[in-house]
């Protein structure tokens, strides 16, 4: 990677623990530093933050991203930049989202990549009554058919490619909705799916900046997408999707991060 792409990596890292209000520490961030002049590789960087994890407490958890886990962002953030610089395999189904879990959590939760095994209610919401419903989320035994169903519709779609743009902005915030509601993992779907979603708008010919996304904006049209209405997540892209350049990471945090558009 150029230096540029290192220096967008890191940016998107940073953006991605930030919307689940993880912060690394700054050891991590002397390492990334380091990282980003190339003095040294990913795995310096892996190296450094899992010795800032490991400091606070035993790296292995049970993969709730909740405040319980909020110090082991270092090790999450590292491996954020680790899947942006050695990539996964864009296959467009369940599969692409266990390697993006995987790459992001392993060594950190215990459940890296290991889909849920029971129902699971959406949390805190305004609607007492959804949030009680283990129901709320799609039922863990129907994960694999639902993906599949989800990623037939992609399919059926052409991976949004071939879209203008205020068509592709509203299939993409449906799709992040449908697989929001698939809820494939205990912890870390919301990590995961920015990713997702990040290559898949990449590959149909559009970049996501989520520099300027803050975690209120992005809870509140996740909890409005629950009760059905994406008009958020249709308004967040529209603001932050513009025509992707190919040659440059699908990563981004700031469009002055990588290579120039």
């Amino acid at each position: 990677m150029t230096p540029a792409e290192r220096a967008s990596a890191v940016a998107f890292a940073l953006r991605n623990c930030a919307l689940e209000a993880m912060e690394p520490g700054d050891a991590t961030m002397r390492a990334a530093a380091r990282y980003q002049h190339g003095d040294i590789d990913v795995d310096g960087l892996i190296d450094a933050a899992d010795q800032s994890t490991d400091a606070m407490r035993k790296r292995l958890a049970d993969g709730s991203l909740d405040e319980t886990a909020r110090d082991r962002a270092d090790s999450v953030f590292a491996r954020t930049v680790l899947l942006a610089q050695r990539g996964w395999e864009p296959s467009g189904d369940l599969a692409e989202l266990v390697a993006i879990h995987r790459g992001l959590f392993d060594g950190v939760f215990d459940d890296a990549g290991r889909l849920r095994g029971s129902d699971v209610a959406r949390g805190k919401t305004d609607d007492t009554r959804r949030a009680r419903n283990p129901e709320a989320f799609f039922p863990a035994v129907l994960i694999e058919t639902g993906a599949h169903n989800i990623a037939m519709e992609l399919a059926e779609k052409r991976n949004l490619t071939v879209m203008d743009r205020v068509e592709f902005v509203r299939e993409l915030a449906h799709i992040l909705d449908e697989l929001g509601y698939l809820h494939p993992f205990r912890g870390g779907n919301a990590m995961t799916l920015r990713i997702f979603v990040s290559r898949l708008a990449h590959d149909a010919g559009w970049d996501l900046d989520w520099g300027t996304v803050t975690r209120s904006e992005y809870k509140e049209a996740k909890h409005a997408a629950y009760r059905g209405d994406t008009t958020g997540f249709e308004r967040m892209f529209d603001r932050i999707c513009r025509p992707a350049n190919p040659t440059r990471i699908c990563l981004i945090a700031g469009w002055d991060q990588g290579p120039a558009h």
